[in-house]
């Protein structure tokens, strides 16, 4: 606590701010601030029927998601949320020891899975699609494993067949909406203003620049917009614009460098701009079963691997939706905060309290790497790293904060 300044007011209780207030000044009641620590971030799972996508979510959320050797053993999506791995948030806590630690976290959606005529309806396709458009983020599972007693839709196991089956519905899918988006903006160009007109001729020109793509059944990402016809496609919300993520669901004896399957997937993934992590589904359901740190360790080791590839898939879909953490740290809590890249200092402030960013002042920052050379607070002030940075700061990844602020 800076001398001279108030108490802490009590919600949430953490050291996350310190308040500089007109001595006698209160926060009514009535004016509490509202709090929004909990940025929505979801992740759709999504792929062929009987790819390992609820054995994958299982693991993830430690939540139960039917899981059976039949297609469409999910039919309304599963949710869970998943803590996201961060060493850097285990090391303040080891250096402030805290009442409590919290971490930053993901949702995830175990959607059922699509089928050859999704974008049609077959196997309930528009009740999944519908689905797929309400997350920020696909990872989209494939399988690229050999078992003759799981059944393969198909009856083959073909991971470049798998990613074009899917990503054609997708894209038939979205070619719809492109098409009636087209059509409306045309029949209505004539009664709009001039301001409405250069929205809407953003809006043709970038549809028409997607619909090719969608019509060659890739991606609508693969486009190249300018920032005004991003803005204006943006509510047109389409699946194939959002992220997506490859993830290839091997057996343990690829779990720890992939296996000819996977790089065929990771080809596709690099030839549309897109991310992939490999994971042993059957693997990662047993892991997630193990409290002890030691067991876990020594089950990964088992395989070669240094971590989960949950951990990783996790990181890498915080990752793909542009996202950044910074921590707020002391006796009470250790705790890891979701911004988006290139928020400023007030907006960070604003996701643990609403009055945080009306009334910031000031916040007080410091590097994580900086905590881990010097050594303590005192030593990086000692250094001249410990800063006070005002509205216009970015806040970078990894930086350890405090707000001032006045309401």
């Amino acid at each position: 606590m800076i001398p001279g300044t108030p108490e802490k007011i009590k919600e949430p209780e953490q050291p996350a701010f310190r308040q500089n207030t007109p001595a006698g000044t209160t926060l009514a009641e009535n004016a509490r601030p509202v709090y929004t620590g909990f940025m929505s971030i979801n992740c759709g799972i999504v792929g062929l029927p009987n790819v390992g996508k609820s054995t994958i979510f299982s693991a993830l959320t430690s939540a139960p998601a039917e899981a059976a050797n039949y297609p469409f053993c999910t039919i309304n999506p599963n949710v869970g949320i998943v803590d996201l791995p961060d060493s850097r948030l285990d090391f303040l806590a080891e250096k402030f020891s805290p009442k409590r630690k919290i971490p930053a976290t993901v949702e995830f959606v175990d959607i059922a899975g699509l089928v050859k005529g999704a974008s049609k309806g077959e196997g309930l396709g528009n009740q999944f699609l519908a689905n797929i458009r309400e997350v920020n983020v696909i990872a989209h599972v494939v399988r690229c494993f050999e078992n003759p007693d799981v059944i393969h839709v198909n009856n083959k196991v073909d991971p470049a067949d798998d990613i074009e089956t899917i990503n054609i519905e997708l894209a038939l899918a979205d070619l719809e909406t492109v098409n009636k988006r087209l059509e409306k903006a045309g029949r209505a160009g004539r009664l709009m203003g001039k301001e409405e007109q250069k929205k809407s001729a953003a809006l043709v020109s970038a549809l028409e620049k997607i619909r090719p793509l969608l019509e060659d059944g890739r991606p609508a990402r693969m486009a190249a917009l300018t920032e005004a016809e991003e803005e204006a496609v943006a509510d047109c919300h389409l699946i194939t614009k959002k992220p997506q993520l490859y993830v290839c669901n091997v057996d343990e004896a690829g779990a720890a460098k992939g296996n000819a399957y996977s790089e065929t997937v990771k080809k596709t993934a690099a030839a549309e701009n897109a991310g992939a992590v490999v994971i042993c589904g059957k693997f990662e359901a047993d892991l997630a079963e193990m409290d002890d740190p030691a067991e876990r360790a020594a089950f990964l080791g088992e395989l070669g691997l240094e971590e989960s590839g949950l951990a990783v898939l996790a990181r890498e879909v915080y990752r793909l939706m542009g996202l950044r953490t910074f921590f707020t740290a002391g006796e009470d809590e250790c705790r890891a905060w979701t911004i988006h890249a290139g928020d400023t200092a007030p907006k960070a402030a604003g996701v643990i309290h609403s009055d945080f960013e009306r009334g910031f002042i000031k916040a007080e920052v410091y590097a994580f790497q900086d905590l881990v050379s010097c050594g303590s607070e005192a030593a990086i002030k000692a250094a001249g790293k410990y800063r006070m940075e005002g509205k216009e700061y970015i806040v970078q990844d990894g930086d350890v904060m405090f707000f001032k602020f006045n309401v």
